[in-house]
């Protein structure tokens, strides 16, 4: 891929005019001293103060930003899919519009993609100044679970200041929520080559947080949807099918354990209780139905997979 700038800087905004002014200046002061040809693109999630008005003017001041506008909020999952879409930067790092992250760390994180080779650098506030109650604990226990089942090894993987190798960002699809696990998204893509990097935390100046507790339940929902899409997105039927045959098998061999007990008891000429007395035979009954009703899923979302126009969309890294 041929890139003309050797960054692009992608943030996402959604009422945050106090705090632009500010970001803005800080970005070129960093950028002037390190001599980088980039961009920014702020991307106003639907902002209903004046932050689209100060990303204007600001864009007046300095050719290098862009910016686009939703015409309402959609969140910032959409926010970065149309920011990466927009990028020409050998390397794209994005950052909160909050003054939280620091531009400064930005000249470290594009010598690692650059000179290390890194696919993504992901930061880590080891030292926060968020509410330990409501952020820092629950965050702890959010990043353990997602290293768990990502395979993943950041302490941080929801931090906002990352930096990407320009093609990890024009080969992965951020839709939904999914901004917290681009790094999984990555990783699926066959981007592998991750790391990070302790980065300074700073406290919020202006405002407030716009994310509430509900994104830890709301994340680890959407990390679940996304290791079941990763494992069987392309072949649902091995898990549908395996185990709706494992229900179904075991529902019938219990259906028939039970009537052959009664059978036995019966022809000896020992007290039996009848079938349909035992709360058994009705699980049992229950396990066959839904092991076959499983197994009818399986099918249906092989035939919606087939006919998917994602289901030979492979990604290549090189071709001559």
């Amino acid at each position: 891929m041929n890139y003309n700038k050797d960054l692009s800087i992608v943030i996402s905004i959604f009422n945050e005019e106090e705090s632009l002014p500010e970001l803005v200046s800080w970005i070129e002061q960093v950028m002037t001293t390190e001599g980088y040809s980039y961009e920014v693109i702020m991307v106003d999630d639907g902002s209903t103060d004046g932050s689209w008005r100060i990303i204007k003017q600001l864009s007046e001041k300095n050719p290098n930003i862009r910016g686009i506008a939703f015409r309402r909020n959609y969140g910032k999952s959409a926010a970065l899919y149309h920011g990466f879409a927009a990028t020409n930067g050998r390397v794209v790092v994005t950052m909160d519009a909050d003054l939280q992250d620091s531009p400064e760390e930005i000249p470290e994180l594009y010598r690692m993609v650059v000179e290390e080779g890194w696919d993504i650098v992901s930061g880590w506030k080891k030292k926060r100044f968020d509410n330990k109650l409501t952020k820092n604990i629950p965050s702890k226990l959010y990043n353990a679970t997602a290293r768990w089942i990502t395979g993943i090894k950041l302490h941080d993987m929801n931090c906002g200041l990352k930096a990407y190798r320009g093609e990890v960002v024009k080969n992965i699809e951020v839709y939904g929520e999914m901004h917290r696990y681009i790094p999984y998204l990555a990783k699926n893509a066959g981007f592998s080559r991750i790391t990070e990097k302790p980065v300074q935390h700073q406290k919020r100046k202006y405002g407030v947080s716009k994310f509430g507790l509900e994104r830890f339940v709301n994340g680890f929902l959407d990390l679940i949807s996304l290791w079941f899409l990763s494992k069987f997105g392309k072949k649902p039927m091995h898990f549908f099918g395996f185990t709706g045959i494992l229900m179904f098998l075991a529902g019938a061999i219990l259906t028939v354990w039970v009537i052959a007990e009664k059978l036995i008891q019966q022809a000896q000429g020992l007290v039996y209780r009848p079938v349909t007395d035992q709360p058994l035979f009705y699980l049992a009954l229950v396990a066959v139905l839904l092991g076959f009703q499983l197994f009818l899923a399986g099918f249906i979302c092989e035939m919606v997979s087939r006919n998917s126009s994602e289901r030979n969309n492979y990604k290549i890294r090189e071709e001559f």
